[in-house]
């Protein structure tokens, strides 16, 4: 791959897939089975972090335990399952993928979603032939994205970190980014607040065309009129 190309690193959950009112409805549906109080979504975008645990420590005072964890952990993901069906690509992204990759750019789909989930997905929404690679999670829920990040850019042959941007809405994309060596733009359409993504220092955006604008300058590529 010549070092000339940009390349972008999609998160999925939150950037690609607008998938939030599937969150917020699975995270209500689990904080009833345990006797949580439902929660807003300014709310959850103030409290929101990772690791998960931790977003749940903010909400009940002190880490759960693991058993807590794990219970709370299997609820949401089965009323995310039933949730998410109905749940579509964020406005333009199709338009933006396709861009991108007809410009002379390259993309791949980085995410903590399940890989075996993840992937029929991105299949069923028509836009895998637009990624040189799509990794999702392997193992259990939780982890480290910065360790995931730097095993999806080392299996991206030869793509040069400063010429890789993350695009992703909440902070953990950027701390991967850094953790390789690639740039980071952050967006507001997903689990953060705008206050709350300013911390990162890097760009943050209220749209995914601003978000590709701003990799491109970021990676020193211009791109093309269309």
């Amino acid at each position: 791959m010549g070092k000339h190309v940009a390349h972008i690193v999609w998160d999925w959950n939150g950037t690609l897939f607008h998938d939030l009112d599937a969150v917020m409805a699975a995270t209500n549906a689990a904080f009833a089975e345990i006797g949580l109080e439902p929660i807003t979504l300014e709310r959850y975008r103030e409290l929101y972090c990772v690791p998960i645990p931790k977003f749940y420590e903010r909400l009940l005072g002190r880490l759960p335990t693991e058993a807590e964890w794990d219970h709370m952990d299997r609820v949401f993901q089965r009323h995310y399952l039933d949730h998410h069906l109905g749940c579509r690509l964020a406005d333009g992204a199709e338009e933006l993928l396709e861009d991108w990759q007809t410009s002379g750019g390259t993309q791949s789909i980085m995410s903590m979603y399940g890989h075996d989930e993840l992937v029929p997905l991105v299949r069923g929404f028509g836009i895998e032939r637009r990624f040189t690679r799509v990794d999702g999670r392997t193992g259990p829920s939780g982890g480290s994205k910065a360790e995931h990040m730097a095993r999806h850019l080392a299996g991206l042959d030869g793509i040069p970190a400063e010429r890789t941007v993350v695009i992703g809405d909440a902070l953990d994309d950027a701390v991967a980014a850094a953790h390789v060596g690639a740039h980071a733009v952050l967006y507001t359409g997903g689990s953060h607040s705008r206050a709350g993504l300013t911390a990162a220092g890097v760009p943050v955006v209220d749209s995914l065309a601003e978000a590709v604008e701003e990799a491109a300058r970021l990676a020193g590529r211009s791109r093309p009129a269309r």
